[in-house]
């Protein structure tokens, strides 16, 4: 990568260990009133990802103060049995916030779970109540990734205000709230998805593109206006060698990956469309540091909140 391009990357790695400096800061100060906030992460199951991810959110809670706790069940428990320690959680003054790794075995209903965690904890920001608060622009705990790219565009300096917006992707997770927080920051937000006709069209009138929708490389350099920001929050696997030469030939940093690993990881943009981009997020190393930190953020904004503290 040339350093032309290397200082058009959004350092997603840097931001968040700023965000994760100011709420170790917060924390201190909570501290100080004798509050040490307190998550609890409920793993089910043995998916290898989500193991990776529990065990990354409880190292970075203890290394910011955040008291952490890992509860994971037996994989075959049934919803009812869920319920019970998540109501358990709702109970607990030493726990701000609840998170449910997903994804969820098959037995359980992960709908009724998610929104059975009392939303004053519900630090995914997945309860309809907080969809609902962040909908209407009142105070919620927002879902972290869509959260860690605004921080991501609001700490680069890149204007929201006015600006046209196209998410790609719908879901809850991401796509839907991250077209809440758009246009919270003023912008015209367009969200497209699987079935939008004429994609690529609706792609180039984008200022700011955000891909979500799990599918590596599906925005190509001509679905790319010259100058556009790219905000990529897809993390897919490639694996053929004949995928893989689509998307990284003559990059000798990953053909070695490739080499070594028998894959690599990529997002939801034709790394050849970031040559047309002002800025944009590389992957990994853009947004997934952002998921993190956000959700440190949230604990603490929701240790806040339930004290009836100030929260920034």
């Amino acid at each position: 990568m040339s350093d032309q391009n290397s200082s058009r990357i959004l350092d997603g790695v840097r931001i968040g260990a700023a965000i994760q400096a100011e709420v170790a800061a917060d924390i201190q100060v909570l501290a100080a009133r004798g509050i040490r906030p307190g998550l609890a992460v409920v793993l089910v199951g043995d998916n290898p990802a989500s193991q990776v991810y529990v065990r990354n959110k409880v190292k970075t809670s203890a290394a910011l103060g955040i008291a952490s706790e890992q509860i994971t069940p037996d994989p075959a428990i049934p919803t009812e049995g869920l319920l019970e320690i998540v109501h358990g959680l709702n109970a607990r003054e030493d726990i701000d916030g609840i998170l449910v790794q997903l994804p969820l075995p098959p037995q359980v209903d992960a709908r009724r779970l998610l929104e059975a965690v009392a939303p004053q904890k519900d630090v995914d920001g997945f309860h309809p109540l907080n969809v609902g608060r962040l909908q209407i622009g009142a105070p919620a705990l927002a879902p972290c990734t869509p959260a860690g790219v605004i921080e991501i565009l609001r700490r680069s300096g890149i204007a929201m205000a006015g600006a046209n917006a196209v998410v790609v992707g719908r879901s809850d997770i991401v796509g839907k709230p991250m077209a809440a927080l758009l246009l919270r920051e003023n912008a015209t937000v367009t969200v497209c998805h699987s079935r939008t006709r004429n994609l690529g069209e609706v792609c180039r009138t984008a200022d700011i593109l955000v891909a979500a929708i799990g599918r590596p490389g599906m925005i190509r350099a001509d679905m790319v206006r010259d100058g556009a920001v790219l905000i990529d929050v897809g993390m897919n696997r490639v694996t053929r060698p004949e995928q893989f030469a689509q998307f990284f030939a003559g990059d000798p940093k990953r053909e070695a990956a490739f080499a070594k690993n028998g894959s690599v990881l990529m997002g939801d943009i034709d790394p050849h469309a970031f040559a047309k981009a002002s800025y944009y997020t590389p992957v990994p190393g853009g947004v997934g540091p952002l998921t993190i930190a956000m959700l440190m953020a949230n604990t603490v904004r929701a240790a806040r909140l339930r004290r009836g503290l100030p929260v920034a």
